[in-house]
């Protein structure tokens, strides 16, 4: 047989470092700090990792964040998806984290940057990696708690490269955090946001026109809107698309059924992600792989969406032309 061509190289631009831990890594940090986990083995927790909607996905993806107290925890839980990543053809992360579910446990948001970026600072010469941090606002959280957290992480705004907002969409409008979103663009940072994903369209022009996003997250219920998928045309905002999470949380029945094709074939600037691969059943190649066989779709149409991830990240643009000649050469 043929040896197995390696992946295409890629971009990962939605993917939440909470949901990368993996339940083996759960039950090792369970066990190093002294916290008991509501199931017996690992096949148990494994097992839990089936959801009805976003919210059942979201209690278990909160309480099992109980296991990281340290800042070697999240250096730890950050190299475990380096490594995932580089074995699926990643070549730059943009990675988000919630520190309001960590400060909220006692957990200092200093120990959780300086555990993150202990890992982010070492993935290109570890992984071959480059990445950028972004940090996340729970939507579902009150937004003087989002303006609390973003004054608590002044500090270390040299560390991160944008901020975004996500947890449960429907209730909590864009527009209601549209202070912090302000403050966040007054201190020089990109902004993005989680919209229309089990919200409406009528989020996705919130966070444009609101918020000032320079990148939407999901965005799949868009195409419900033609005004608005013009706009997302003209402007070729990015929109990063998460197909396995889509299918996990029932916002889509089938992967067979998946708009991704119809969103490229309307000229959207499409990427695609795997948003919390621990807990949706692949990573970015794993996403690649499943789109390409339930769409049909070509190596044509996978280049044009490694090229998009790149395109839609926030890499300098020497780095981006470097990323972009690699895949150009790729003859997998």
């Amino acid at each position: 047989m043929p040896p197995t061509p390696p992946p295409i190289p890629k971009a990962e631009l939605h993917l939440h470092i909470e949901g990368t831990l993996e339940p083996e890594l759960a039950f090792a940090l369970a066990e190093r700090n002294g916290v008991e986990l509501p199931y017996a083995t690992q096949d148990e927790l494994r097992a839990a990792y089936s959801f009805t909607d976003l919210q059942d996905f979201l209690d278990l993806y909160y309480a099992l964040m109980a296991v990281l107290r340290t800042e070697g925890d999240f250096a730890d839980l950050t190299n475990a998806y380096l490594a995932r990543a580089r074995a699926q053809g990643v070549r730059h992360a943009e990675i988000f984290f919630d520190p309001q579910a960590h400060t909220a446990r006692g957990v200092a948001i200093g120990t959780v940057i300086d555990g993150l970026t202990r890992a982010l600072d070492a993935a290109e010469q570890t992984y071959g990696i480059t990445t950028r941090l972004i940090m996340c606002f729970l939507r579902d959280e009150s937004a003087e708690s989002a303006l609390e957290i973003f004054e608590s992480a002044r500090p270390y705004l040299d560390r991160l490269t944008a901020v975004g907002l996500d947890s449960a969409e429907v209730g909590n409008p864009p527009s209601k955090f549209r202070e912090v979103y302000a403050r966040a663009r007054e201190a020089g940072l990109k902004c993005v946001a989680h919209a229309g994903e089990e919200g409406p369209p009528a989020y996705v022009w919130e966070a444009l026109d609101i918020l000032g996003v320079d990148r939407v997250d999901h965005g799949v219920r868009s195409l419900e809107d033609e005004a608005l998928v013009a706009r997302l045309v003209a402007d070729q905002v990015p929109l990063t698309v998460c197909p396995l999470s889509n299918v996990r949380l029932r916002v889509i029945d089938r992967l067979e059924d998946h708009p991704l094709r119809a969103m490229l074939d309307a000229g959207l600037l499409v990427t695609v992600n795997s948003d919390d691969p621990a807990y949706f059943g692949g990573y970015a190649g794993d996403n690649f792989d499943a789109v390409r066989d339930a769409l049909r779709l070509d190596g044509a149409t996978l280049r044009a969406l490694a090229r998009n991830s790149f395109r839609a990240s926030f890499l300098d643009e020497g780095a981006r032309a470097a990323y972009l000649k690699e895949v150009d050469a790729y003859e997998g």
